[in-house]
């Protein structure tokens, strides 16, 4: 909690050992329950907009520091590049305009999709919101008790994870847990007393570790005393801790009033030690707080603060690498799970031919693929991922596929499709070839969590479904895909909103025109229906001013047939290949039609005759579309809504927070639960809350399964003659159970020690119920195989899951572990779905350092062009004998040349040399020098000309320690090493030179480094 609601541990103390973490679960379960439960408990910045409007919460400090670094980045990438950027980084920013303005092209509004950056963002802000539910009790969450210590080693443990999985390349861990960190360290801004003491600029030492914590005040350090004021009690901490610059922060307790003598409280309602002396509280979560009147400095601190760790990450993995972790890009992920199994050589080669087409016509376009993921599968093996933003990387992966073996029948596809599903990221077009049942049809229930939770759309192409095929000259046994073994396939392809082709080997290749339809970008389902069992039915769609691109698939019999309707009321019938309205093609079970709209804006008609299942889909190309969550809203003043997971129960309402992308001038003006079973629509009310998100209520939803659709309009022109009307429909399902299953959200797991993960089953009847435990990576897991809910225990039953990574698990790694629980009958199931992220414990927590910088050059005060002038810059880098040695060193100041070397220190360290040339143009220089485990130093220098010249031409200076608290500088790869010519004759140079330290060199290495530089410089 924080900013607008909080939490705390029943007692102050250290943090726990995994053992008696293990041995407090039950307790600790049933507190959360309790805590969450309690009245004005959960107003801590809160994860939507505060009812009062006044003041931040968590998602609002989060979005704003996200949008203005990420604007930075872009802008520092387009001055690198001679490109234009114009936007203003201020607190104005939207995702739909930072997004296109980070755009390379001049021509990205119509067809760009905002949708994997908001993705990006509720992903973190879902992961923050977690901490609340999570982690409720414990206060080096959220710096009570003046946990001051254990909350920085929460940021810099999970800091340091962050880094590990970008390094991986696992962006979606990373920001899992990026978003969990965001929260603590916003949190201190409204717990502590930082902003009480007048500081303007966020307390840097708490995501750097070598960094001391100082002027803390002690245990026995009285700093409070009892409020004066019924409400707000601004004058409550004590001047002596005021005048000393004493960092504290409020006790909190939901159950017990006691506290150290004479420390300041949280304060509100359900702090327990804020009735005692002194009475009050310190908390600064919303404008009426105790110390609400700081409300909106502290705010400002925590985006100032947010950014502050944003862009120590952006140094540590580059800029590219910190846009991924954004995902802003326009193209989905290219994902293929193939069969490699002896009979697939024709599906393998139309996989190949596919995708190089993709890649040859899409490269350095906006429809490039942001990243390409290939899943090969067979029997008895599938696997590994093979995961790349290297187009030609991927094009020697899937070159490298084999068809071999063969002859049983089913293969491992549920498996190769989870690996798929975990590794790519959200809301991604999943292909998969198979000419083959699955053998592991087990997977069936966790596959489908993972769809619904990841909102991937996975579309099945499947050959020779029915066929009757003789051994071949191998003498293998024949590969049958009946119907019925198919149904598998169906189902998932209609929880996920996509299709399960079936078609002759020899038609693949005009089948996989749907994998270059739906991987552009900006992709958006308008309608989808599937008619199961099949009967004639009129199914109507809109199509609106601000699509284009429309087609519509049909998957069904060959004895379908079709009638298409216009809004001018002009038809065309399936025996039309060609005609007024669309083109199309028939292949398989598949019919793709391809709309010729023209300016037939309006409601649009598809009669369908067939007495066979078939599923319908319309989608097209626009900008604007919507994601959504599922959310529990919290009344009362302190009101605002949570996510939740799994699905939601049936019978009870339903609430959805959702956010309008692409167009920051819409209006939502009808939201429904479509079921198209039975072709029913629940309405809900909407609320908007701001920043295009919509709050969407709908009471006592019936069991069943349901797509959300939406109707709007885009605002954007002044004239109502002129609004633009849009539907859209999310293409994943969503079902409603009888029960829910809640876990504790993911942390960083040590390779080799194994984490526990308490679990809590709900249901309104009692009985047994059986779980079962899957993670994605086989590490070694156990659970109870079944809990008993009972008459007398409230409906609700504990377990633990424990999970452990072997000891040789590369750091960074992520692992995503699904819990499921199953009533006896088996008719109804839900789950929990959890990242992890598996982290080496980092013990080099000390930041590069440079030393011994040295400048000359031959810049001057006349009136002389500047670029016929040059001067020099020179330092090195070290990073201590027991540090992990430097990786990289980067320009964030300048546009010389740098030219980097790494010799072998007096002790054994490594050191790098570097030295920069550059014209007096540039006066400045900034280098940034990264380590290994991601710790970030800085270095810099300035010349400052004389107006009277002296006969110098080097200074040597020794650099000081002064930590950098903001930076906005322009971040360059270095080039090639290139010779440095050296001035021998220059005015006399003024150096400053500054160095984010770590630690420092004794007299003997300073000056060996000495030498070494003055031989090299030479």
């Amino acid at each position: 909690m924080g900013f607008k609601g909080e939490h705390q541990k029943p007692q102050k103390g250290k943090l726990k050992a995994p053992s008696s973490i293990m041995a407090t679960r039950q307790t600790a379960v049933f507190l959360v329950v309790v805590v969450l439960s309690l009245p004005g408990l959960t107003n801590c910045f809160l994860h939507t907009s505060s009812v009062d409007g006044l003041s931040s919460t968590h998602r609002d400090i989060t979005r704003k520091a996200i949008l203005r670094k990420t604007a930075e980045v872009c802008r520092d990438i387009a001055a690198a590049e001679a490109r234009d950027f114009s936007l203003n980084i201020d607190d104005s920013l939207s995702v739909t305009r930072v997004q296109r303005a980070c755009s390379s092209s001049s021509n990205s509004t119509s067809s760009s999709s905002t949708d994997m950056f908001q993705n990006a963002i509720k992903s973190m802000h879902r992961s923050n919101a977690d901490v609340d539910r999570s982690f409720p009790l414990d206060v080096e969450y959220h710096f009570h008790d003046e946990a001051i210590q254990a909350g920085r080693k929460i940021i810099t443990e999970g800091l340091s994870s962050v880094k590990a999985n970008m390094r991986l390349g696992n962006f979606a861990a990373a920001r899992e847990t990026l978003g969990r960190i965001c929260h603590t360290l916003q949190d201190f801004y409204s717990h502590s007393n930082w902003a009480e003491l007048e500081k303007t600029t966020p307390y840097s030492t708490l995501i750097r570790p070598d960094q001391p914590l100082e002027n803390l005040a002690g245990p026995d350090t009285p700093t409070c005393k009892s409020c004066t004021g019924a409400t707000m009690c601004a004058d409550n901490i004590l001047p002596a801790v005021l005048s000393q610059g004493l960092i504290t922060s409020g006790y909190f307790n939901v159950i017990s009033s006691v506290k150290p003598a004479g420390k300041c409280s949280h304060g509100g309602q359900a702090d327990k030690t804020s009735t005692v002396d002194p009475v009050g509280g310190i908390n600064k979560d919303g404008v009426e707080s105790g110390h609400g009147s700081f409300h909106k400095r502290a705010a400002n601190l925590a985006v100032d603060a947010t950014m502050e760790l944003l862009e120590d990450i952006r140094v540590a993995a580059g800029d590219q690498s910190f846009l991924q972790l954004m995902d802003l890009s326009q193209a989905p992920a290219l994902c293929f799970v193939i069969d490699t199994t002896g009979s697939m050589r024709d599906d393998i080669e139309s996989a190949k031919n596919v995708s190089f087409n993709i890649i040859d016509k899409r490269r350095e376009t906006q429809q490039e693929p942001s990243e390409y993921i290939l899943v090969p599968f067979n029997d008895p093996d599938f696997g590994p991922v093979i995961r790349t933003a290297d187009a030609d990387k991927f094009k020697v992966s899937i070159n490298n596929l084999t068809a071999i073996g063969g002859g049983d029948n089913p293969e491992l596809s549920l498996s190769g499709l989870q690996l798929a599903l975990t590794a790519a990221p959200p809301s991604s077009q999943i292909f998969v070839f198979t000419d083959a049942p699955a053998k592991d049809t087990q997977l069936k229930e966790t596959v489908t969590a993972l769809i619904e939770t990841t909102n991937s759309v996975v579309t099945f192409l499947l050959t020779d479904v029915r066929a009757r095929r003789r051994r071949d000259s191998r003498g293998l046994a024949p590969r049958v895909l009946s119907g019925g073994q198919t149904q598998l396939y169906r189902d998932l392809a209609q929880t996920s909103g996509g299709q399960a082709i079936e078609v002759p080997k020899s038609g693949l290749p005009l089948a996989t025109a749907v994998i270059e339809d739906l991987t552009v970008s900006a992709v958006v389902t308008v309608f989808q229906a599937a008619i199961n069992p099949g009967r004639p039915e009129n199914l109507t769609f809109t199509v609106d001013a601000l699509i284009n691109n429309m087609i519509i698939y049909i998957t069904g019999a060959s004895s379908l047939t079709f009638t298409l309707t216009s809004s001018t009321g002009l038809s065309q019938t399936s025996s039309q290949f060609n005609g007024p309205l669309a083109n199309f093609t028939t292949v398989g079970n598949l019919r793709r039609i391809m709309l010729i709209t023209g300016n037939q804006t309006g409601l649009w008609n598809i009669s369908i005759n067939s007495n066979i299942a078939y599923t319908v889909k319309v989608t097209g190309q626009s900008s604007v579309n919507f994601i959504y969550e599922l959310v529990d809203v919290q009344e009362g003043a302190h009101g605002g809504v949570i996510p939740i997971e799994g699905r939601p129960i049936a019978g009870a309402n339903v609430s959805l927070l959702v956010t309008v992308t692409g167009s920051d001038n819409v209006t939502v003006t009808e939201a429904t639960l479509f079921n198209s079973l039975g072709l029913t629509e629940i309405s809900g009310s909407i609320q908007s809350l701001g920043n295009n998100d919509f709050l969407v209520r709908f009471i006592a939803v019936p069991a069943g399964e349901f797509a959300v659709r939406l109707t709007g309009q885009d605002t954007s022109s002044t004239s109502r003659s002129t609004l633009n009307t849009f539907q859209r429909q999310a293409s994943t399902q969503i079902k409603t159970s009888s029960l829910s299953v809640t876990a504790q959200a993911g942390i960083t797991i040590e390779p080799g020690s194994t984490a526990s993960i308490p679990f809590t089953v709900s249901s309104s009847t009692t009985g047994t119920f059986t779980v079962r435990v899957n993670n994605d990576r086989n590490y070694n897991a156990t659970s109870p195989s079944s809990v008993a809910i009972g008459t007398s225990s409230g409906g609700k039953a504990n377990g633990t899951v424990t999970l452990t990574p072997p000891a040789s698990t590369v750091s960074g790694t992520d692992v995503t572990l699904t819990i499921e629980v199953q009533n006896a009958v088996t008719t109804e199931i839900n789950y929990a779905v959890l990242r992890f992220s598996v982290a080496t414990r980092v013990t080099d927590l000390s930041r590069p350092v440079c030393q011994e910088t040295n400048v000359s050059g031959n810049c001057n005060s006349s009136s002389s062009p500047c670029a016929i002038s040059f001067w020099n810059f020179s330092t090195v880098f070290t990073d201590g004998i027991n540090g992990t040695g430097i990786a990289s060193i980067t320009l964030r100041q300048g546009n010389g040349t740098l030219d980097t070397r790494t010799v072998t220190g007096a002790g054994g360290e490594n050191i790098t040399v570097v030295t920069y040339n550059s014209s007096c143009c540039s006066p400045a220089v900034e280098l940034a020098a990264v380590d290994r485990v991601g710790n970030v130093g800085t270095c810099g220098g300035r010349a400052t000309v004389l107006t009277s010249a002296a006969p110098t031409t080097t200074t040597t200076v020794t650099t000081t320690t002064t930590p950098k608290t903001t930076t906005t500088t322009t971040t360059t790869t270095i080039p090639p090493v290139t010779t440095v010519t050296h001035m021998t004759t220059a005015p006399t140079v003024i150096v400053a030179a500054t160095s984010t330290a770590g630690h420092t060199l004794s007299m003997s290495h300073c000056v060996w480094i000495s030498v070494a530089v003055s031989l090299i410089w030479k």
